[in-house]
């Protein structure tokens, strides 16, 4: 069983098992099976850049190296932003719980573009929390998988069924350029009839 993701509210700690959405269970899916000539599944497989050498299926990896082409162990590398400042990595979620303290509007649950969203289920008491949910509240924290560099903003809300949810994503964000403006049409004082005329060999 997959670890559960602990919320703190209340005063007490709420386990959650995160179930998946995927397009999958809600629509179907297709596979698409390629076969040869004697029926056997074909394998992806990539050709080298010499045009001759064909690498199948586990050929390739990932490797760093350093600006004087040496190998790079990734436990030395340390991450570093675009100031120069070395990035403090996060934690991951499931490594300790998740207070339930920061509420969001609506407006702040829209301005993100959504890219994962979980069914929460649990065996404990969280007639306390649905409640409040049912209210209209909206929780937000950050949420990362395993931990990385930076963690992506989470929601946890319930759907008209009374069911919880918690949905990730990044926020979306917008630049304004200017105010709508009218382009000015021009005349062509040109004599050439031709260019109106419309070649029909080209349709």
């Amino acid at each position: 069983m997959a670890k559960p993701l602990v919320f703190q509210y209340g005063g007490r700690e709420l386990s959650f098992a995160l179930n998946k959405v995927d397009r999958a269970a809600l629509y179907g899916h297709k596979e698409v099976e390629v076969r040869n000539e004697d029926g056997k599944v074909c394998e992806l497989a990539t050709l080298a850049d010499d045009g001759r050498t064909v690498v199948g299926r586990g050929g390739t990896g990932l490797a760093y190296i350093s600006a004087d082409r040496e190998w790079c162990d990734k436990a030395n590398l340390k991450p570093i932003g675009l100031e120069g400042n070395e990035i403090t990595p996060v934690g991951s979620s499931f490594g300790a719980p998740i207070p339930l303290v920061q509420k969001a509007s609506v407006n702040d649950y829209l301005d993100h573009k959504i890219r994962l969203v979980y069914h929460l289920t649990s065996e404990d008491d969280v007639s306390q929390l649905l409640e409040d949910l049912n209210r209209g509240t909206i929780f937000s924290f950050p949420y990362s998988y395993r931990g990385g560099l930076q963690a992506d903003a989470a929601f946890l809300l319930v759907a008209d069924g009374g069911k919880a949810f918690m949905v990730v994503g990044n926020r979306v964000e917008m630049q304004f350029l200017g105010l709508q403006q009218v382009g000015a049409l021009t005349e062509d004082e040109g004599d050439d009839d031709e260019t109106d005329l419309m070649d029909f060999d080209m349709m």
